[in-house]
């Protein structure tokens, strides 16, 4: 495997690089190589194809209470148990 050095990372960046290993127990060039695979565009090895991973953090807190609400309320069909269907 090829070796790079990367030079000039901003105090932004490195704490950044920082949280994501701390967050996964991690080292810091393992947290970078996610990082730059995940900019890249390139799934994360570990986690292969069938892992959610942390794919979906950008969603998290992006829905209002209502938007919540209005979901939940939608569930509540698949709560219902169709008596006809177990006949």
């Amino acid at each position: 495997m090829k070796r790079i050095d990367v030079g000039d990372i901003d105090e932004e960046l490195a704490a950044s690089i920082r949280r994501l290993a701390e967050r996964e127990g991690i080292s810091l060039s393992q947290a970078a190589l996610r990082l730059l695979r995940k900019g890249a565009g390139l799934t994360d090895r570990a986690g292969g194809q069938n892992s959610i991973g942390s794919s979906l953090d950008d969603l998290f807190g992006t829905w209002s209470r209502e938007d919540a609400e209005a979901f939940n309320t939608a569930l509540d069909v698949f709560e219902t148990v169709d008596d006809s269907a177990w006949k």
